[in-house]
């Protein structure tokens, strides 16, 4: 894992690449490197995980030097790969998968980043051909920035490094709808103006004086034909190929453990890494104080005494919301995940341990496990008038205190349940998304397009049509969610302490069979997950392999309207930034409505928070936010 930095001049100016690279210093604490020629600069942060050696050392050059790259990411499956380009006369100086990737693009030119099995962001510079190849893992896994203007091209792993390379850092507004209406922007917009985001599973290719040209590569197969598969023999595929992921990840000259929250993924994973290491594994939890409903640690030590792990548990307070103008500038912008806290804060825990953990992320979106795919499922089978009715019900029932109880579940799902699928799909899943003309004031709105959030959505799903309606859903959460929320929350919170997180749910070959599998097999009635828990129902403890589902979260409710209530009413009130953009008298009645209990908008809260937050770095910075 690394940070990158590179920048094209087009005309003659100038590229603060030291400060660009410190910015993301904490991607890569071991090593900086720089590789220069008059027109471009390239910049690397090494965080060493395979050969810690020199030669392992970015940018890296060719031996010719007409080829130089920078990569930030791991390939699983580069011993392969590096056997292929032997056979062909390729000869290798370090054991790095980032030498592969350089001479795999010397033989298959772009083809490499389609041969390539892992998670990654890349930079090649073809001296010779005077071109530029971006490239993206499949899943989205680590990002990729990129700035164009007349002067100069210049891409990064995160969007801090492109404006302290001496770039304005100006607020985007045109963003912020989808922030509103999401808690992220997808690409290829970013809240910064100018920079924008390269999608997943994505190519940019830029020859000297042409614009550049994007190509997608990949797409997850939920869309397609089912397979015709019994469910053994599906039940032995899915293990033979989840254990083909871990094991694919276990491979580091460092040390390595694994993160346990005591759900059925994370306990798979650790249960087959036991299993395959043969040895005790290091593993880490994280509990809340405030909310119990939040705290699964009871779970991960149940889990850590099954497969007698080293096991490290640290209990988050509201105290720890310090973190949050750190969580903020890691994101450069507003991020309406919460979980961002404590992900971070069990990261950091993790990393005094370990240098590489796997995580159970990906399980869920690829296996079912969110009770709002059923919910949204549902809905599309119940008649016309059920649904009109469920949704007067609705609107008369209270909203309640809390966000996790029945009553709020049970009025969100009537409350949708008339609504198109992409459109139920969203409020099912939003933010603010169908009050944007009431959140953002008047004068602000005719500088944007509020419809353009919905329409996103809207579009994603109806890529899809022809499938099953859970074979929609599947693949809009996987287009949406997983990239942009829950795997940007995953790099920024790992690599603020320079840890590397692994996901071997999201192994390619993974994905391109679960995907494919019928409805019946990931979820049966309410039972979700229900091929992977069958799968490894001899390695799961009962107790979990029968419990619900809890969700990551962090009980904002009750941390608010008590020891964070103040430090609440100092952002969202008075002279707040957000006012320049934000209704007053919408944001004081979300305040009033959460702190009097006759609402749960803890989460809506914690995005404006965070906007707030955002806004008061720009002001300052020598740049003011554009309006």
């Amino acid at each position: 894992m690394c940070g990158i930095f590179g920048a094209l001049l087009l005309e003659q100016g100038s590229v603060d690449v030291d400060a660009a690279l410190r910015t993301i210093g904490h991607r890569g604490p071991d090593a900086t490197g720089v590789w220069r020629s008059a027109d471009v600069l390239l910049g690397h942060t090494r965080l060493a995980i395979i050969d810690l050696t020199p030669a392992g050392a970015q940018p890296m050059a060719s031996p010719d030097a007409n080829v130089v790259l920078v990569f930030n990411g791991e390939i699983y499956n580069h011993h392969q790969l590096r056997a292929e380009l032997v056979a062909l006369g390729h000869r290798f100086r370090s054991r790095s998968d980032t030498e592969v990737i350089l001479e795999g693009y010397r033989a298959w030119g772009d083809g490499v980043v389609e041969r390539l099995d892992g998670m990654f962001a890349i930079g090649i510079w073809d001296v010779a051909r005077k071109r530029l190849l971006l490239a993206r893992d499949r899943m989205g896994k680590k990002p990729l920035y990129f700035h164009r203007d007349q002067s100069s091209f210049r891409f990064a792993s995160e969007a801090k490094a492109i404006t302290a390379s001496g770039i304005a850092a100006e607020m985007d507004p045109s963003a912020l709808p989808s922030m509103l209406a999401f808690g992220y922007t997808p690409a290829p917009r970013s809240m910064l103006r100018g920079i924008e985001q390269l999608a997943p599973a994505t190519l940019l290719t830029l020859e000297w004086g042409r614009a550049p040209v994007l190509r997608r590569y990949w797409k997850a197969p939920f869309a397609a034909p089912p397979l015709e598969r019994s469910a053994p023999e599906a039940i032995a595929e899915i293990r033979t190929l989840l254990e083909a992921a871990v094991s694919r990840r276990l491979e580091a000259d460092v040390p390595l453990g694994a993160f346990l929250s005591g759900g059925i993924d994370s306990t798979v994973i650790v249960g087959i890494m036991t299993r395959l290491l043969g040895r005790r594994v290091k593993t880490f939890s994280i509990g809340f104080g405030g909310d119990p409903s939040y705290d699964e640690t009871h779970y991960a030590r149940l889990a850590a005494r099954a497969f007698d792990t080293e096991h490290v548990e640290f209990k988050l307070e509201p105290s720890s919301f310090d973190l949050v103008e750190r969580l903020v500038a890691l994101h450069d912008g507003p991020f309406g995940d919460s979980s961002a806290i404590p992900t971070s804060v069990v990261a950091g825990l993790t990393r005094k341990h370990v240098t590489v953990a796997l995580t159970g992320d990906g399980g869920d979106e690829l296996f079912c496990g969110y009770y709002r795919f059923l919910a949204a499922e549902a809905a599309e089978r119940m008649p016309g008038f059920v649904r009109r009715a469920g949704s007067v019900v609705a609107r008369r029932l209270p909203r309640g205190p809390g966000e996790r109880g029945l009553l709020a579940r049970t009025r969100r799902f009537l409350d949708a349940s008339t609504l198109p699928l992409a459109d139920r799909l969203t409020r099912l899943n939003s933010m603010f998304a169908f009050e944007l003309k009431e959140i953002l004031r008047a004068d602000v709105l005719d500088q944007m397009s509020v419809e353009e959030p919905l329409d996103w959505m809207r579009e994603t799903v109806s890529s899809s049509q022809g499938a099953s309606t859970l074979a929609r859903i599947l693949d809009h959460n996987f287009e949406t969610y997983l990239p942009y929320d829950l795997l940007v929350k995953a790099d920024r919170a790992s690599m603020a302490h320079g840890l590397e997180t692994r996901t071997p749910f999201l192994d390619k070959a993974l994905v391109e069979y679960a995907a494919r599998l019928p409805d019946s097999l990931k979820r049966r009635g309410l039972t979700t997950k229900w091929i992977l828990k069958r799968a490894f129902a001899d390695l799961l403890p009962p107790e979990i392999l029968h419990r619900g589902k809890m969700g990551f979260g962090v009980p904002l409710g009750a941390w608010f309207r008590a020891g964070l209530k103040d430090y609440l009413l100092d952002h969202l009130g008075g002279a707040a930034q957000i006012f320049d953009y934000l209704n007053r008298p919408f944001v004081e009645r979300l305040v009033a409505e959460h702190l009097g209990g006759q609402a749960d908008h803890g989460q809506r809260l914690w995005l404006l928070l965070t906007l707030e937050v955002w806004l008061r770095s720009l002001q300052r910075q020598p740049v003011a936010c554009a309006a």
